[in-house]
């Protein structure tokens, strides 16, 4: 056993990893124990997190600590993977029409 209580990949053949799901009222971090050599789709999968969130597509956008990865991606103990929600909106446009009324609204005001 590490100092953290997982134990090292070899001695058992499992690894410690979390399954984090958040919307907008609720997040939920699942801890599971994956085989070594597993990927980021077997983490989910193992950790059943789409019982509670049916809404999860089939194969979702992830990361491991807020960098993208793909479904495929070998873990290592400890990893955190994510899975995201679809934009509602592009942040990027957001921006750009709200610097457009301002400035409209300014224009209006002057």
């Amino acid at each position: 056993m590490t100092a953290t209580g997982e134990s090292p990949a070899g001695t058992d053949g499992l690894i410690g990893v979390e399954v984090a799901y958040a919307t907008p009222r609720e997040q939920l971090i699942i801890a599971v124990q994956v085989p070594a050599g597993s990927c980021a789709a077997d983490a989910i999968e193992l950790s059943a997190i789409r019982a509670r969130f049916p809404e999860i597509p089939a194969e979702p956008e992830v990361g491991i600590f807020s960098r993208r990865i793909v479904l495929t991606q070998r873990l290592q103990a400890g990893d955190r993977v994510e899975i995201y929600r679809p934009l509602i909106a592009d942040p990027k446009e957001v921006r750009r029409r709200k610097a457009l009324s301002d400035r409209e609204a300014r224009q209006k005001g002057a």
